[in-house]
Formats: structure tokens, sequence, C-alpha cells
């Protein structure tokens, strides 16, 4: 799938500066943060789900 972003002159202007000193383009440093993005939040619903799981666990052994 191809995605278009608006952004305003300075967030262009600061994507570029980063990706030219991680020496990659704007586009692979905007694609590799989406994918950090939507990585990151499965491993934080991963954790506040066994969270609650742990945290409750006699509760849900006694409802069983």
């Amino acid at each position: 799938m191809k995605l278009s972003v608006e952004v305003t002159e300075a967030e262009k202007a600061k994507l570029a500066e980063v990706a030219r000193r991680l020496n990659v383009s704007a586009e692979d440093l905007a694609a590799a943060a989406v994918e950090d993005l939507l990585g990151q939040r499965d491993a934080d619903f991963e954790r506040a789900a066994t969270r609650v799981l742990e945290k409750n666990r006699e509760l849900y052994r006694r409802l069983a």
C-alpha cells in the first residue's frame, strides 16, 4: 500500500536532517518510524494485558 502524509516544512526539514544523519532516505526513515510505532503499540498492549491478567489471576480462577 502506498500512503501519502502531509507534513509542515519544519517537519520535512527535520525528517530530512535525521535521514541524512542516518544515511537513509526520508521515505525509508518514515516507513521505519511507522513500523516501529505499530510494533510498539502491540508490545505495549501485550504488557498491559499481561499485567491485568496477572493482577486478576486469582479472581479469574475463582470465576472459571
